[in-house]
Parts: C-alpha cells; sequence; structure tokens
C-alpha cells in the first residue's frame, strides 16, 4: 500500500474491529498489493527510461537504463587481455612460430653442408697422408674441422627438435591459469554491464516512476515501482471474537462501491499475534479490542481491484 493511505483506512478497520463482535457482521478492509521496486546496484545517471507511469509492461520488457560507459570501458579492456592471455597460451603449446622454425632448418642445412665438406676434406687427406704427400699435421686439422661440423649438426638438429616441443609444464600451467582469471574478469565485466539495464521480471503495471532521465540516482534505490499481475491481496482485520471463524483456505466475499456481485478471495494467511493490543491483563473487555490481521489472495475479477480501494469482507456461514 502506498504511503499517506495507511491512517484513514487503519481507523476505519478499528472503529469496524471494535463495534460489532456478531460473526456475519461484514469486515472492512482494502486492496493491497506486493509490489516489486526495480533499483540500481550501483550508483549511476538515469540515461533512459522506457516506461510511464500507470502503463502495462511485459515480462523482460526494458524499464531503465543508467549510464554505462565506464562499464563499456571496462569489457572490451577485459575482452582484450584475455585475447591476448589465450594467444600466449597458444604459443607456449605449440612450439615456436614458423618463421622461427624456418630460420632453424636453414642453420640445419648449412651445418649438414658444412659437414659434408669437411669430410670430404679429411678422406682427401688421409688418402694423401698415407703417400706421405701432405704432413700428418694436415691430416690432423681435417679431422678437428670434421668432428667441429658434426658437432654443429649435432647442436641444429637439437634446436631444430626442441623448436617442435611445447614450454615447460609450470608454464603452461601458470598460462592456463592466467586464462581462467581473466575470463572470470570478463564475465564480471559482462555482468556489471548488464546491471546497469534493468528490465521487467514479470507482467504487470507501472505504478510509479522514481526518477527522470538525467538525475543521479543512488545505489539500492528504486528508480521504478512495478504491481506484477497475481500480486493484489485483500487485506482486511477479525475481531477476537470472530478468530476461530477463519482459516487459511477459507473463501470469503468480498464486496465494494461499484463492484459486480460475487467478488471472492482466499484467506492465504492469518496474523498470530493481535494488533492494537492494550497494555493491559487480556480480560473479557479487554479481548474485544484485540483485531487479527487476514490476508486473501483475490480471484477472478477480484484480482482487478486497484490497492488501496476500501472493500467490506463477508466470511461465510455455514448456511451459505
Amino acid at each position: 500500500m502506498r504511503a499517506g493511505q495507511a491512517p484513514w483506512i487503519v481507523a476505519l478497520l478499528l472503529l469496524a474491529g471494535c463495534g460489532d463482535g456478531g460473526r456475519n457482521a461484514p469486515l472492512h478492509g482494502y486492496v493491497d498489493a506486493d509490489y516489486v521496486l526495480v533499483g540500481a546496484e550501483a550508483t549511476g545517471r538515469l540515461t533512459t527510461l522506457s516506461v510511464r507511469r500507470g502503463e502495462p509492461v511485459e515480462a523482460g520488457a526494458a524499464l531503465f537504463t543508467l549510464d554505462d560507459r565506464d562499464e563499456t570501458a571496462a569489457l572490451s579492456q577485459a575482452k582484450a587481455q584475455l585475447a591476448q592471455a589465450k594467444a600466449s597460451l597458444a604459443d607456449l603449446q605449440t612450439g615456436k612460430r614458423p618463421e622461427e622454425i624456418r630460420v632453424l632448418d636453414a642453420q640445419l642445412a648449412d651445418a649438414e653442408a658444412s659437414m659434408t665438406v669437411a669430410q670430404k676434406t679429411y678422406d682427401r687427406n688421409r688418402d694423401l697422408s698415407t703417400r706421405a704427400v701432405v704432413a700428418v699435421a694436415t691430416l690432423d686439422q681435417s679431422k678437428a674441422d670434421l668432428d667441429s661440423a658434426r658437432a654443429r649438426v649435432e647442436a641444429a638438429r637439437e634446436n631444430r627438435a626442441v623448436a617442435n616441443l611445447p614450454a615447460r609444464p609450470d608454464q603452461i600451467a601458470a598460462a592456463e591459469q592466467q586464462v581462467q582469471a581473466l575470463a572470470a574478469a570478463l564475465t564480471a565485466a559482462e555482468t556489471k554491464l548488464a546491471r546497469r539495464s534493468q528490465h521487467a521480471s514479470a507482467a504487470g503495471r507501472v505504478e510509479e516512476v522514481y526518477y527522470q532521465v538525467g538525475e543521479l540516482v543512488p545505489a539500492g534505490q528504486a528508480v521504478v515501482s512495478l504491481l506484477p499481475e497475481g500480486a493484489r491481496k485483500i487485506l482486511f482485520y477479525v475481531p477476537e471474537a470472530n478468530r476461530s471463524a477463519v482459516h487459511p483456505g477459507q473463501t470469503v466475499r468480498i464486496l465494494c462501491d461499484g463492484c459486480a456481485e460475487g467478488l471472492t478471495a482466499t484467506v492465504a494467511s492469518i496474523a498470530t499475534d493481535a494488533e492494537f493490543t492494550p497494555p493491559v491483563i487480556y480480560s473479557k473487555e479487554s479481548r474485544a479490542k484485540l483485531v487479527f490481521r487476514v490476508e486473501a489472495r483475490p480471484e477472478g475479477e477480484a484480482a482487478r481491484l486497484d490497492p488501496g480501494q476500501p472493500v467490506d469482507v463477508q466470511l461465510a456461514t455455514a448456511a451459505q
């Protein structure tokens, strides 16, 4: 129930609850509702207001949007950081790039060519040495050159083989964790951006609009109040003498000025504690002043009654 309606309604209920202890006497009440207050989780300036007071909305309909420039920039940054981390992980998992592998292939080919030349030189000098044509020192030098060429070929082959291997497991694990952390940061950035725009959680009616475009909305403050379909309820107070005649699931008749006949509601709950209780021991006279708050869910056409509308509630008797 909106502020401003309660004082005169409660006064009316007090008079009704204390005046007639008859079991069939009409009980005065009013229509209330469970409103949905849609607000901002973080402070921001209202940039878009898509609804007006009193108009119907469908479930999922856009309600309002707050300034989201900071959140949009944060999302773009999170996407870029995640893409960079994924590229680094892929590089660690696949080894060197094709351009680097081509350089290693060229180095291996050069080393193999040098080894071939060194092998031929050594073979020639060895033949000549057997005929005493070249000195022993020349043969020794050619043998050293051949050994050196073979070592370079072996090193080039090892480098080429390592180029196809991924990085060390600990490096890959660290990169994977970085990707997971940045993926979580991206999700958080997407969530923050999405929360800058609010939508109707259910079909209903816009009951109130509290801010206009351009105004600064504090965190936690409602921007729009929605009255969802099926959220209306009938509130009435039962005197202590009639408390035992009311129970959950019971059907009660609803009467109001200008309303159609046959309106009903089902009792949903009854307060366990009495209201407007005087600070005295419960004597027989004081019990007559006790009233219990009852909540009933309207049915059929009664569900169309507007919140704040006064109604009379009549309990069904055994004959009814």
